[in-house]
C-alpha cells in the first residue's frame, strides 16, 4: 500500500502563521536573499550557501534537524548543551517548536 506525503497550506492567510512564514523564507532563500522567519521563531533562520540552505539555529551551521536527531538519538538537553556549549534551552525548545509547526500542516492520503 502506497502513500504520499503532503504540505497543506491553510485557505486563509490569517491561519498561516509559521508555515506561512517558513514558506516565504523558503521563496526568498531560493531567490538568494537571508531571511529569518522571526516571528514565527526568531531563533530559527535560513541563509543560502549555509547548510544546504536549511533552517539553522541563529546563524550557526546546527541545523534543527541536527537538534532533532540528537534528541531522537536520546541525547537529554543536557547533553546537548554540554556537547554544544554555543547552544541554549532556548535554541533546543525553538526546534522542537519549529518541527511541531511544520508537522502542523502535513496530511498523509492513501494513494
Amino acid at each position: 500500500m502506497a502513500f504520499s506525503v503532503f504540505h497543506v497550506l491553510p485557505a486563509s492567510v490569517a491561519e498561516l502563521g509559521a508555515l506561512g512564514r517558513l514558506a516565504v523564507g523558503y521563496a526568498m532563500l531560493e531567490a538568494g536573499v537571508n531571511y529569518s522567519y522571526e516571528h514565527a521563531h526568531p531563533i530559527i533562520t535560513l541563509e543560502p550557501g549555509k547548510r544546504g540552505g536549511k533552517p539553522c539555529i541563529r546563524g550557526m551551521r546546527i541545523t534543527v534537524y541536527d537538534v532533532l536527531s540528537y534528541l531522537a538519538a536520546g541525547m537529554t538537553q543536557q547533553e546537548i548543551l554540554a556537547d554544544f556549549p554555543s547552544l541554549t534551552e532556548q535554541d533546543i525548545l525553538a526546534s522542537l517548536s519549529d518541527a511541531a509547526d511544520r508537522e502542523q500542516w502535513t496530511l498523509v492520503v492513501q494513494a
